[in-house]
């Protein structure tokens, strides 16, 4: 299994793990139970761990796929950019929950704070995640492309490229 294998079997659990968590986590402070909170946390942190990889990952992944026929360039680039944004709330993310574990493990009076907190995070993150996935998506799948006009094994400029 090479980098981009990793890269695209990996890339899925930030998006998927984030949501899930912060499932968890709505419910938690609905029913205000703090156990519940907790395996929200530590979820956010094995997301934010499992993201680190992912990012490794990709600059391989890029170079498997850039001269590849019907792949855009721009949209490689979109997803690159977007992505280093997203690790950083990511990383944001991994170390609020560390802060609203022990919050509430050492029952400080912030807790339900930075529990809110970190529930709003996590929704942002998903949502910034599910943006890069679908760039990601879209460097292989024309179908997935909202603005798609070209055919399949066309560049982004119109011309027959060779398979």
């Amino acid at each position: 299994m090479d980098q981009t294998h990793i890269h695209l079997v990996l890339t899925h659990f930030p998006i998927i793990g984030t949501i899930v968590g912060s499932g968890i986590l709505a419910y938690g402070q609905y029913s205000k139970n703090d156990s519940i909170k907790k395996v929200a946390f530590v979820t956010f942190v094995f997301m934010a761990i499992m993201t680190i990889p992912v990012f490794l990952t990709g600059e391989e992944a890029e170079e498997t796929v850039e001269h590849l026929a019907g792949v855009s360039e721009n949209l490689i680039e979109d997803h690159e950019e977007l992505a280093e944004k997203a690790i950083w709330l990511m990383g944001l993310l991994g170390i609020l929950s560390i802060v609203s574990f022990f919050a509430i493990v050492k029952k400080l009076s912030f807790s339900k704070t930075i529990s809110l907190a970190t529930l709003l995070i996590s929704l942002t993150t998903f949502a910034l995640f599910a943006k890069v996935g679908n760039l990601g998506g879209q460097i292989r799948h024309s179908e997935i492309r909202a603005n798609s006009t070209s055919f399949e094994g066309e560049n982004d400029n119109g011309t027959k490229s060779r398979s």
